[in-house]
């Protein structure tokens, strides 16, 4: 089945997804092969250790997070990125509020249809 999103998404005119724990999300674009996402998270906010067989690259648009991959933990600030190998564990904590962009390949599609939060513990494949 080919899906896919609008070809323009315009986020002022969207509502943010209440994730709970201080994340909301928009998604911006996506199709059957890769997905946009925009995250928001308070601080404080906890994206609990989680892991999933997508490709993820996510970018600092703001703020500023403590990352853990695999066992490993790095700050990461507006402008830096951080790359997530399939069925990595991974999670982050918000220290300053902040935005993240976070893409995946192949689509998350628990996020289309609702049945998975990856961020707050749901454990993913």
């Amino acid at each position: 089945m080919n899906r896919k999103s609008e070809k323009y998404i315009l986020t002022e005119q969207m509502d943010w997804e209440e994730l709970g724990g201080g994340v909301s999300r928009k998604i911006l674009g996506w199709d059957n092969q890769i997905m946009m996402v925009k995250v928001k998270f308070e601080k404080g906010a906890k994206g609990a250790p989680h892991q999933h067989f997508h490709t993820q690259a996510t970018y600092c648009v703001s703020g500023k997070f403590e990352f853990e991959i695999d066992g490993v933990k790095q700050i990461v600030n507006a402008g830096d990125g951080v790359y997530m190998e399939p069925n990595l564990l991974h999670s982050a904590v918000c220290l300053e509020e902040g935005m993240l962009i976070d893409t995946f390949s192949p689509i998350r599609e628990d996020f289309i249809d609702g049945s998975g939060v990856s961020y707050f513990g749901d454990q993913d494949d």
